[in-house]
Protein backbone atom coordinates (compact mmCIF):
# COMPACT_ATOMS: atom_id res chain seq x y z
CA UNK A 1 0.00 0.00 0.00
CA UNK A 2 1.65 3.46 -0.73
CA UNK A 3 -0.20 6.71 -0.74
CA UNK A 4 -0.14 8.17 -4.88
CA UNK A 5 -0.28 11.66 -6.36
CA UNK A 6 -3.95 11.59 -8.45
CA UNK A 7 -4.36 12.88 -11.52
CA UNK A 8 -6.10 16.50 -11.77
CA UNK A 9 -9.07 16.50 -12.75
CA UNK A 10 -8.86 18.90 -15.67
CA UNK A 11 -5.97 20.18 -18.34
CA UNK A 12 -3.09 22.09 -16.71
CA UNK A 13 -4.24 25.26 -18.68
CA UNK A 14 -7.73 25.20 -17.79
CA UNK A 15 -7.51 27.22 -15.28
CA UNK A 16 -5.76 30.19 -16.46
CA UNK A 17 -8.26 32.59 -15.62
CA UNK A 18 -6.32 32.51 -12.08
CA UNK A 19 -2.80 30.38 -12.81
CA UNK A 20 -0.94 29.65 -15.46
CA UNK A 21 -0.14 26.36 -17.23
CA UNK A 22 3.53 26.19 -16.29
CA UNK A 23 2.97 26.92 -12.61
CA UNK A 24 0.22 23.88 -12.28
CA UNK A 25 2.61 21.36 -13.67
CA UNK A 26 5.15 22.10 -11.84
CA UNK A 27 3.03 22.51 -8.67
CA UNK A 28 1.12 19.32 -9.23
CA UNK A 29 4.00 17.22 -11.24
CA UNK A 30 7.05 18.27 -8.66
CA UNK A 31 5.76 19.92 -5.84
CA UNK A 32 2.99 17.86 -4.88
CA UNK A 33 4.95 14.32 -5.66
CA UNK A 34 7.46 14.91 -3.69
CA UNK A 35 5.31 15.62 -0.49
CA UNK A 36 3.75 12.22 -1.78
CA UNK A 37 6.76 10.46 -2.05
CA UNK A 38 8.63 11.75 0.94
CA UNK A 39 5.36 10.82 2.99
CA UNK A 40 5.42 7.30 1.43
CA UNK A 41 9.29 6.56 2.94
CA UNK A 42 8.74 8.45 6.15
CA UNK A 43 5.74 5.64 7.08
CA UNK A 44 7.26 2.70 5.00
CA UNK A 45 6.81 -0.63 7.67
CA UNK A 46 5.09 1.41 10.04
CA UNK A 47 1.38 0.94 10.82
CA UNK A 48 1.24 4.24 9.35
CA UNK A 49 0.93 2.78 5.57
CA UNK A 50 -2.23 4.23 3.68
CA UNK A 51 -3.56 4.71 -0.04
CA UNK A 52 -6.31 6.90 0.77
CA UNK A 53 -6.48 10.75 1.20
CA UNK A 54 -8.90 10.01 4.32
CA UNK A 55 -5.86 7.99 5.30
CA UNK A 56 -4.04 10.67 5.75
CA UNK A 57 -6.52 13.02 7.17
CA UNK A 58 -6.85 10.47 10.03
CA UNK A 59 -2.75 10.84 10.64
CA UNK A 60 -3.28 14.61 10.92
CA UNK A 61 -6.24 14.53 12.85
CA UNK A 62 -4.20 12.42 15.40
CA UNK A 63 -0.39 13.25 15.28
CA UNK A 64 -0.33 12.63 19.46
CA UNK A 65 -0.52 9.00 18.39
CA UNK A 66 2.79 9.49 15.77
CA UNK A 67 5.80 8.95 17.22
CA UNK A 68 7.86 11.93 17.84
CA UNK A 69 10.88 10.97 15.17
CA UNK A 70 8.42 11.21 12.89
CA UNK A 71 5.92 13.69 13.53
CA UNK A 72 7.31 16.36 12.16
CA UNK A 73 7.90 14.89 8.51
CA UNK A 74 4.08 13.05 8.49
CA UNK A 75 3.16 16.97 9.34
CA UNK A 76 5.42 18.36 6.70
CA UNK A 77 4.62 15.65 3.92
CA UNK A 78 1.19 14.39 5.00
CA UNK A 79 -0.14 17.81 5.58
CA UNK A 80 1.53 18.56 1.76
CA UNK A 81 -0.25 15.72 0.18
CA UNK A 82 -3.81 16.34 2.06
CA UNK A 83 -3.53 20.01 1.22
CA UNK A 84 -2.88 20.35 -1.81
CA UNK A 85 -5.28 17.27 -2.83
CA UNK A 86 -8.06 19.76 -1.28
CA UNK A 87 -6.52 22.69 -3.46
CA UNK A 88 -6.81 20.83 -7.09
CA UNK A 89 -10.48 19.62 -5.54
CA UNK A 90 -11.36 22.88 -4.69
CA UNK A 91 -11.06 24.55 -8.32
CA UNK A 92 -12.91 23.75 -11.30
CA UNK A 93 -12.53 25.78 -14.87
CA UNK A 94 -14.30 28.87 -14.96
CA UNK A 95 -15.29 28.60 -11.46
CA UNK A 96 -19.23 28.41 -9.86
CA UNK A 97 -19.70 31.48 -8.92
CA UNK A 98 -20.54 31.80 -5.08
CA UNK A 99 -21.68 29.85 -1.99
CA UNK A 100 -24.97 27.64 -2.25
CA UNK A 101 -27.16 25.87 -0.11
CA UNK A 102 -26.40 25.42 3.95
CA UNK A 103 -22.95 26.46 3.57
CA UNK A 104 -23.86 30.24 1.89
CA UNK A 105 -25.91 30.11 5.54
CA UNK A 106 -23.19 29.90 7.45
CA UNK A 107 -21.44 32.48 5.75
CA UNK A 108 -24.25 34.89 5.99
CA UNK A 109 -24.39 34.78 9.83
CA UNK A 110 -20.43 34.77 9.96
CA UNK A 111 -19.85 37.62 7.62
CA UNK A 112 -21.36 40.87 6.51
CA UNK A 113 -21.66 39.17 2.71
CA UNK A 114 -19.96 37.20 0.42
CA UNK A 115 -17.72 40.45 -0.57
CA UNK A 116 -16.82 40.86 2.77
CA UNK A 117 -15.68 37.19 3.24
CA UNK A 118 -13.71 37.76 0.10
CA UNK A 119 -11.94 41.10 1.28
CA UNK A 120 -11.34 39.24 4.79
CA UNK A 121 -10.01 35.94 3.33
CA UNK A 122 -8.06 37.54 0.70
CA UNK A 123 -6.12 39.99 3.59
CA UNK A 124 -5.74 37.34 5.37
CA UNK A 125 -3.81 35.23 3.05
CA UNK A 126 -1.50 38.43 1.48
CA UNK A 127 -0.85 38.61 5.32
CA UNK A 128 0.41 35.34 6.01
CA UNK A 129 3.68 35.61 6.64
CA UNK A 130 6.56 33.50 4.74
CA UNK A 131 4.78 30.08 3.21
CA UNK A 132 1.07 28.76 4.16
CA UNK A 133 -2.28 28.49 3.56
CA UNK A 134 -5.53 30.31 3.99
CA UNK A 135 -8.52 28.63 4.56
CA UNK A 136 -12.51 28.52 5.47
CA UNK A 137 -13.08 26.05 7.69
CA UNK A 138 -15.76 24.65 9.81
CA UNK A 139 -16.70 23.29 13.48
CA UNK A 140 -19.72 22.51 14.67
CA UNK A 141 -21.60 24.31 11.76
CA UNK A 142 -20.10 27.73 12.32
CA UNK A 143 -17.20 28.70 9.26
CA UNK A 144 -14.35 31.24 9.82
CA UNK A 145 -11.06 31.88 8.18
CA UNK A 146 -7.77 30.56 9.35
CA UNK A 147 -4.23 31.08 8.05
CA UNK A 148 -1.73 27.94 8.76
CA UNK A 149 1.93 28.21 8.52
CA UNK A 150 4.10 25.50 6.02
CA UNK A 151 2.00 22.36 5.33
CA UNK A 152 -0.10 22.26 9.15
CA UNK A 153 -3.70 21.83 8.22
CA UNK A 154 -6.28 22.82 10.08
CA UNK A 155 -7.57 19.38 10.56
CA UNK A 156 -5.05 19.24 13.32
CA UNK A 157 -6.69 21.66 15.22
CA UNK A 158 -10.00 20.26 15.13
CA UNK A 159 -11.63 21.68 11.44
CA UNK A 160 -12.82 20.88 8.45
CA UNK A 161 -11.35 22.69 5.19
CA UNK A 162 -14.34 23.89 3.69
CA UNK A 163 -11.91 25.35 0.59
CA UNK A 164 -8.22 25.96 1.20
CA UNK A 165 -5.45 28.64 -0.82
CA UNK A 166 -1.78 27.71 -1.36
CA UNK A 167 0.02 30.88 -0.80
CA UNK A 168 3.54 29.67 -0.83
CA UNK A 169 5.34 31.42 -3.65
CA UNK A 170 5.70 28.27 -6.08
CA UNK A 171 2.18 28.31 -6.24
CA UNK A 172 1.69 31.97 -8.38
CA UNK A 173 5.28 33.51 -8.66
CA UNK A 174 5.94 32.49 -12.10
CA UNK A 175 2.50 34.64 -13.11
CA UNK A 176 2.32 37.54 -10.54
CA UNK A 177 5.80 37.65 -8.97
CA UNK A 178 5.49 39.08 -5.14
CA UNK A 179 1.50 40.35 -6.10
CA UNK A 180 0.46 38.07 -3.86
CA UNK A 181 -3.19 39.81 -3.36
CA UNK A 182 -3.54 40.12 -7.05
CA UNK A 183 -3.11 36.24 -7.11
CA UNK A 184 -5.58 35.61 -3.86
CA UNK A 185 -7.92 38.18 -5.60
CA UNK A 186 -7.95 35.99 -9.21
CA UNK A 187 -8.19 32.80 -7.48
CA UNK A 188 -11.89 33.20 -7.07
CA UNK A 189 -12.69 32.75 -10.85
CA UNK A 190 -11.88 29.35 -10.06
CA UNK A 191 -13.25 27.95 -6.89
CA UNK A 192 -15.63 24.98 -6.94
CA UNK A 193 -18.40 26.24 -4.37
CA UNK A 194 -20.10 22.88 -5.29
CA UNK A 195 -17.51 21.13 -3.86
CA UNK A 196 -17.23 23.42 -0.92
CA UNK A 197 -21.47 22.91 0.22
CA UNK A 198 -20.18 19.13 -0.46
CA UNK A 199 -17.32 19.77 2.14
CA UNK A 200 -19.56 21.48 4.70
CA UNK A 201 -22.95 19.46 4.72
CA UNK A 202 -20.09 16.05 4.97
CA UNK A 203 -18.57 17.98 8.06
CA UNK A 204 -22.10 19.16 10.20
Amino acid sequence: MAFKLEELGYAYNALEQAIDEETMKIHHDKHHKTYVDNLNKTVEGTNMEGETIEDVENLLKNLDEIPENVRQAVINNGGGHYNHTLFWETMTPGGSKEPVGNLKKAMEEAFESFDDFKEKFEKAGAGRFGSGWVNLVEKDGKVEIVTNPNQNSPVSDGYKVIIGNDVWEHAYYLKYQNKRPEYLKAWWKVVNWDVAEKRYNEGK
